[in-house]
């Protein structure tokens, strides 16, 4: 568990890892979605 933790950790420092996708993935889908925020469905 700890090898694994610190593996992320170093990874999200260096700009990779799964965490840092997944930041990114994210905010992609925000900035795409921010057109329809307006609309009351």
């Amino acid at each position: 568990m700890h090898e694994s933790l610190l593996a992320e950790i170093r990874a999200a420092h260096k700009g990779e890892g799964v965490a840092v996708a997944k930041k990114e993935t994210t905010h992609k889908m925000a900035e795409a979605n921010k057109a329809f925020a307006h609309f009351a469905w």
